[in-house]
């Protein structure tokens, strides 16, 4: 008798599980665009499509283009895609905003080349 509530009393701690795991911050909501990033919040995720425009320095740092704007994108070495490309090639970077005291950027986790 007892083991057939069983299922009835952990299907709601696991589905809490399941909906916990998804939350990601704050807003639990991604900014998409440049315009949005360069007004979010720090640590705020981003999912970011347009085109890597130029190098800025040595130090991993890069410009990232939509058509709302620019913005200072970093991202590592390992964290490049091993198809090489260029400023005429899409790309995808999921990352999260850096918010420092007079601008923003983004630092990047995931590149993907979009076809």
């Amino acid at each position: 008798m007892k083991a057939r509530y069983l299922p009835l009393i952990l299907a709601p701690l696991f589905s809490t599980a399941a909906l916990a795991a998804g939350y990601t911050g704050p807003g639990a909501q991604s900014v998409t665009t440049v315009a949005a990033a360069n007004e979010a919040a720090d640590d705020t995720p981003v999912v970011l499509q347009g085109y890597v425009t130029k190098k800025i320095n040595n130090d991993d740092k890069y410009e990232f283009k939509d058509n709302t704007g620019t913005i200072t994108v970093e991202i590592d070495d390992e964290d490049l895609p091993p198809t090489p490309f260029n400023d005429k090639t899409k790309v995808k970077l999921t990352g999260e905003v850096e918010k420092h005291l007079m601008s923003r950027e983004v630092d990047v986790d995931i590149v993907e080349i979009i076809n």
